[in-house]
């Protein structure tokens, strides 16, 4: 698996750029507002990166930051939402905009992607809602489950009551049987 690259940039298309690191050339796919920022060509280049592994092609999808990379991968466990559309979701701005949106149910958020319409985008959402609250945050901190539900609209007391009646451990898992205790 390779998970981060840093070398000098041979070539900047419109869509990805060829980093040379030790005399080797990989194609990175970036999403346009990285492509944006990225020094000229022969500058130094860092990204975290996510390689995906098909029948046909493989694949590596680049990050300037880890939190990037994150939440690429979040989006990649979405049923129907591919490397490309998460790229493309990912350039859709900063992290915390694309995140309040969500958050808000803005399905507005993905017009112009291709393949996302309004039942694909409001699925996107509601996947992403809980999941979001998680990113970025260390485990052990607060209840992430807890914090994940009273972002959901619940009171702090309603979701201390339905992960109570829940025997998992994990963040996810936690949210979706307390939200199936709490009749949603």
């Amino acid at each position: 698996m390779i998970a981060f690259l840093q070398g000098k940039i041979i070539l900047k298309k419109e869509k990805f750029v060829i980093i040379e690191v030790a005399g080797i050339g990989y194609k990175v796919f970036l999403n346009r507002q990285a492509l944006v920022t990225l020094p000229e060509m022969g500058g130094n280049l860092k990204v975290f990166t996510y390689q995906n592994v098909k029948e046909e092609a493989l694949d590596l999808y680049g990050f300037l930051d880890y939190e990037g990379l994150e939440f690429f991968e979040t989006l990649m466990d979405i049923r129907g939402v591919g490397p490309r559309s998460a790229l493309d979701i990912s350039a859709l701005g900063s992290l915390e905009k694309i995140k309040d949106r969500i958050l808000k149910q803005d399905e507005k958020i993905f017009e112009g992607i291709p393949g996302i319409g309004s039942k694909k985008a409001m699925t996107i959402i509601l996947e992403l809602t809980g999941k979001i609250n998680i990113l970025g945050q260390k485990k052990g901190s607060a209840d992430e489950a807890e914090t994940a539900l009273v972002q959901l609209g619940f009171t702090k007391q309603q979701a201390k009551d339905a992960l109570s009646r829940v025997s998992s451990k994990d963040p996810e898992e936690r949210v979706k049987l307390a939200l199936k205790n709490l009749g949603k």
